[in-house]
């Protein structure tokens, strides 16, 4: 029996991948990158915001400036090496500044956005013993609120925007021209910060999980987990000197941060936009990288239906019909070269060549025509790479990129992983997995309860071990031991099996496992990607646990529904509020979209169905990476959720 476990060293096309990247492996710790990069792009574009307040953007030499001012600055202020500052801000190249400041200067920051929770910030502040804060306006330090014994343990507050209009007389405050201004006095008197301890191991910063069970952890990163990724990102993505980025995604995310460090690692050129204006950027910077989270893909191809639904009848049918052959050549191709997530035996991956030639002159000329146009109004025309993190793409997203011409590329990974353990390959892309790991990684699946090492293909609990993981959380080894054992594998909490070439294919969450009062084991995240292909559900969470049925809050397209419900001759619903004939109806169309999914089961059926309100970042059900909170979202709906089952 093949024990579900890879240790990835690196394939052969993994190192020919690699080689071609700049090698970074002298390097000790993040701050030493940047000299490098002036020698390597000077004065060429590096990162730039058009929508910050006082909108501003650096070339590579004037970033590295601007770190050794701040890191000067930031020494005249007394931090020192291994001190924790805090940093609550969001997306722009003074975000970026004052992190690589701080690492220049030895120390490490403690970050979050500046739209959290304020008792979250709060609670963050005291949890890391910051010495420092470094905050994104006035404003949000008046909000904050600091109590008398909190700010007596803080040396200095730096705000990035604005000015505080009167400085507290027991705590130092600078404005963001004043601590350049400071740094610029400490260099010509040749005070630049003391070099860190060259000592890959030395903590870079505290990240802290995204608090969707609870309160955050903190989650302490060294520069040896992030130069790891940094150096190993390559064996997917292949970016050149010059390519446009956009950043939309937290800054203070692992998985935005770590990318963001090897994008610039490799010299490109990023922009910092937001929800509202990403549109107008993608017009606008027309780049060839965009990295986001399933939400926004999903958002993508909900503004492609949305323009084709406006379309003149026979415009509309001539490309469903083009989209639904490209879909199914991508399908058979895979089939042919077998990379499907079940081995295909040689007579059916000949059938699946068979017809991929069939469908072959169809999609080339959709390809030439219809798909470039298609790229130009969703993301400029030049995106060469898309690459989704943060949480489980579905699969009729997935292959609707593939179908338009957009090589999408899944990673997986934790905060606690700094963050990706695996990611697919442009050579070995199978739509529906994680992807294989990064070099250096190792995954192991197991049986939940009795951790013992399962077969290739069985579904268990994914362990992970790799240079990439954590050492532990910040002050809580309670919660150190029940993640990490003592050989190094790191509980995941997700649950998935491995392929024979190592790929990861994931199945749900541990801890969001439904059980039916039947003692069936539901995971919903399969389930909901089905729901939410269908153009009538815009969000939807599966309840049910210990219930005798699968229930489920569905927020809907609200003209898409009406016109289901005009169709079935029932009133249309009035906001939420609609009649129980129409609530029996979509729960018949949502089992047969459930139904219709390879492997269905008989009770991953729903018995009733509940409209709700959105989920969103606004009314605290998603996080700022846009995942639901699904205590929240349960608390809020409780009583939507208790008349499902009367």
């Amino acid at each position: 029996m093949a024990l579900a476990e890879v240790n990835w060293t690196a394939s052969r096309r993994d190192s020919e991948a690699l080689a071609q990247r700049h090698d970074w492996s002298a390097l000790t710790g993040l701050e030493q990158l940047w000299p490098e990069l002036v020698e390597l792009h000077g004065d060429a574009p590096a990162v730039e915001a058009p929508h910050a307040r006082e909108p501003e953007s650096c070339s590579y030499r004037q970033l590295q400036l601007r770190i050794e001012q701040a890191a000067a600055a930031f020494a005249d202020l007394g931090v020192r090496a291994g001190d924790v500052v805090a940093l609550f801000a969001e997306n722009g190249p003074r975000w970026l500044i004052s992190d690589q400041g701080l690492m220049r200067a030895g120390a490490a920051d403690a970050v979050r956005g500046s739209a959290a929770p304020l008792d979250e910030l709060r609670y963050i502040l005291e949890d890391s013993g910051a010495i420092g804060l470094v905050v994104e306006s006035p404003a949000l330090l008046e909000r904050l609120a600091l109590p008398a014994e909190r700010r007596a343990a803080l040396r200095f507050v730096v705000l990035l925007e604005g000015e505080q209009a009167s400085e507290p007389a027991d705590l130092p405050c600078l404005s963001w021209g004043g601590l350049l201004e400071l740094g610029t006095k400490a260099l010509e008197q040749g005070k630049a910060a003391p070099p860190p301890p060259a000592d890959p191991a030395r903590l870079a910063t505290i990240l802290y999980t995204s608090g969707t069970t609870g309160r955050p952890k903190g989650v302490p990163l060294s520069h040896a987990n992030l130069l790891h990724q940094l150096r190993h990102f390559g064996v997917a993505v292949a970016p050149r000197p010059g390519d446009r980025v956009v950043s939309v995604l937290p800054i203070w995310h692992s998985y935005e941060r770590s990318a963001e460090y090897f994008l610039l690692s490799a010299g490109c050129h990023q922009t910092y936009t937001t929800l509202k204006a990403l549109r107008g950027d993608l017009q606008r910077v027309r780049p060839q990288y965009l990295i986001s989270v399933p939400r926004l893909w999903e958002a993508l191809l909900a503004g492609f239906e949305e323009a084709l639904g406006a379309m003149p009848p026979m415009r509309q049918g001539l490309i469903r019909r083009a989209l639904a052959n490209s879909r199914a050549y991508g399908l058979a191709r895979r089939q042919a070269l077998d990379l499907t997530l079940t081995p295909e035996p040689p007579a059916a991956r000949l059938s699946a060549a068979l017809k991929a030639a069939l469908r072959w002159p169809l999609h080339r000329l959709a390809a030439a025509v219809l798909w470039p146009k298609v790229r130009g109004q969703l993301v400029g025309g030049r995106l060469r790479t898309a690459i989704s993190g943060g949480g489980a793409l579905a699969l009729h997203v997935d292959s609707f990129f593939e179908a338009i011409g957009i090589e999408l590329l899944v990673g997986y990974g934790l905060t606690e992983t700094s963050p990706v353990l695996t990611c697919r390959r442009p050579w070995a892309n199978r739509r529906g997995s994680a992807g294989q790991p990064l070099p250096s990684t190792a995954i192991r699946i197991v049986d939940p309860e009795q951790r013992r090492p399962l077969a290739i293909g069985e579904r268990g609990l994914v362990l992970a071990r790799g240079p990439q993981v954590m050492a532990g959380y910040w002050g809580k080894p309670e919660a150190t031991a029940q993640a990490l054992d003592g050989e190094g594998w790191f509980d995941t909490g997700d649950l998935g099996r491995l392929l024979s070439d190592g790929s990861l294919v994931l199945t749900g969450r541990a801890k969001d496992t439904i059980v039916l009062s039947s003692g069936e084991n539901i995971e919903p995240g399969p389930l909901e990607e089905a729901l939410v292909a269908s153009e009538l559900i815009e969000q939807v969470m599966l309840v049910g646990h210990d219930r005798k049925q699968l229930g489920a809050l569905l927020v809907p397209r609200r003209d898409p529904l009406e016109a289901f419900a005009s169709q079935a001759g029932l009133p249309p619903p009035e906001g939420v509020m609609a009649d129980s004939a129409l609530r029996r109806a979509l729960t018949r169309e949502c089992n047969r979209l459930l139904a219709a999914r390879p492997g269905a089961r008989p009770e991953e059926r729903l018995g009733a169905v509940a409209l709700v309100e959105p989920f969103s970042i606004d009314n605290g059900l998603l996080t700022q990476t846009l995942k639901q909170r699904r205590d929240c979202i349960a608390a809020r709906d409780a009583a939507a959720i208790e008349a499902l089952y009367r």
